[in-house]
């Protein structure tokens, strides 16, 4: 288990941390958005996680990280980033104090604090990021700033990966599935998140082949008990083997699940099975599970 307090060295800590400040700000080409800088409270040890407010634009934050793993290889494939409050509040509480016009705002600052927060804590895998696609105006603009921060504190462009959730509908899917195609060449990851939840779902894998699609836990769960489910997952595990698109099952919680999955040739997982999110820390794998 790594925690932030443990690795962040003088010198790196340098790279991200000023006089208790984060810098964040004029990533766009030209700026859409300027945000205030992020604030560090008390010193960075074990006992205190970094977390971050901006004025005006969203609540005090911190990242938390849940590892993926590949069971075939046996070793993290990824961490996912992802907001936490604080106190511990869930990324759906933290997210409801953002107004809509501070969103992209707000989604910029926790890309920025989780690139910094994963080179601090000496991370060797990808780092999964999430982006809401109908936040920006211009997608482009996420991307840069992602690869300007990882540029700017040493963290590899090349393990950067971003999961664009199918959560809402997409205003302009041309658009960004151009936008992944341009950045393709930087060499980072991309991933659809939360498939077959709703809204575009085939529309957006047939627009653009993503490195990988994230199976929604929907699926998952309890697919040992569903023929149904386990029939349709089947389907979808076999398209994107035709495609060349890896998948990842996420949510997943009991050994049944996880076998049910690995009978259809899922290798990727992610859930509380193998590891619960650790806020500012890489937490251990329960290895023995699989």
């Amino acid at each position: 288990m790594r925690r932030l307090g443990a690795v962040c060295r003088q010198e790196r800590g340098k790279k991200s941390v000023h006089d208790g400040r984060a810098q964040i700000r004029n990533f766009g080409n030209p700026p859409r958005f300027v945000l205030a800088t992020a604030r560090v409270l008390g010193p960075v040890n074990s006992k205190n996680v970094i977390d971050a407010a901006i004025p005006g634009i969203g609540p005090e934050f911190t990242i938390a990280f849940q590892p993926i793993v590949d069971l075939e290889r046996r070793e993290v494939f990824a961490h996912e980033a992802l907001v936490r409050g604080v106190r511990g509040e869930g990324a759906f509480e933290v997210l409801g104090r953002v107004e809509a016009r501070h969103r992209f705002a707000f989604h910029e600052a926790c890309r920025v604090r989780s690139i910094e927060m994963a080179s601090m804590l000496g991370m060797q895998s990808r780092l999964s990021l999430n982006v809401m696609p109908n936040d920006i105006a211009r997608p482009a603009e996420c991307f840069r700033t992602a690869i300007r921060t990882a540029e700017r504190v040493g963290f590899p462009v090349d393990r950067l990966m971003f999961e664009i959730t199918e959560g809402e509908p997409f205003k302009d899917l041309p658009e960004l599935a151009a936008t992944f195609r341009t950045f393709e060449r930087f060499g980072f990851t991309s991933a659809i998140d939360d498939f077959g939840a709703a809204y575009a779902g085939f529309e957006l894998l047939a627009a653009f082949q993503p490195d990988i699609v994230k199976i929604d836990m929907s699926f998952v769960r309890d697919i040992h008990l569903s023929a149904v489910q386990f029939t349709i997952v089947k389907g979808f595990v076999a398209t994107c083997d035709e495609l060349q698109i890896k998948v990842i099952a996420e949510g997943v919680e009991s050994r049944d699940e996880l076998d049910a999955l690995r009978r259809l040739g899922v290798r990727l997982f992610q859930g509380y099975l193998f590891a619960r999110p650790g806020i500012a820390m890489l937490p251990d794998i329960a290895w023995s599970a699989a």
